[in-house]
């Protein structure tokens, strides 16, 4: 049986210099995603497009809701699996290309989890649930380009002491 989940949010354009779009360079790019019970977003487009660097841009939450979304069906398998994670870093990367028109897209995302179970038996079974989260992972699911992940797992037992 599915379920129909519903998301809902509200994105204000804010950067409205007094001239509105007159020009592409008239404007600025800024803007807030509002959702009801959480904190403003204060966004921008990637400085590459005369953005605010400064601010979260939509390549950047892409980005960020693949690895957040990984990671948190990662957990859940975990657990399900008795794998104790202890520590859990990702450092994304993503590769986007710019076609000649201005339009563009992603090819890739490349995800690098850096994992620490409890103890070391744990190690092999936590590196193969990486692969099974992409058939989970709503985000993953969603895009037309690949993720890849290169995760590191090591033990708590085995790292060094202070």
């Amino acid at each position: 049986m599915s379920k129909h989940h519903h998301y809902k949010l509200s994105v204000k354009w804010t950067g409205n210099k007094g001239q509105g779009t007159k020009d592409y360079e008239s404007y600025d790019r800024s803007h807030e995603i509002d959702i009801e019970g959480k904190k403003k977003l204060l966004c921008s487009s990637d400085s590459a497009f005369r953005g605010d660097k400064k601010k979260h841009n939509p390549e950047d939450m892409l980005l960020a809701s693949l690895s957040a979304c990984h990671m948190l069906w990662y957990l859940h398998l975990c657990a399900d699996e008795k794998i104790v994670v202890v520590e859990y870093t990702d450092h994304a990367e993503g590769k986007m290309i710019q076609t000649s028109n201005g339009a563009g897209y992603f090819t890739e995302v490349v995800l690098n989890p850096t994992v620490v179970v409890a103890e070391s038996w744990m190690i092999r079974k936590a590196i193969d649930l990486h692969k099974k989260v992409n058939q989970f992972c709503f985000i993953a699911n969603s895009v037309k380009f690949e993720v890849y992940h290169r995760p590191q797992v090591t033990a708590l037992e085995n790292r060094p002491k202070p």
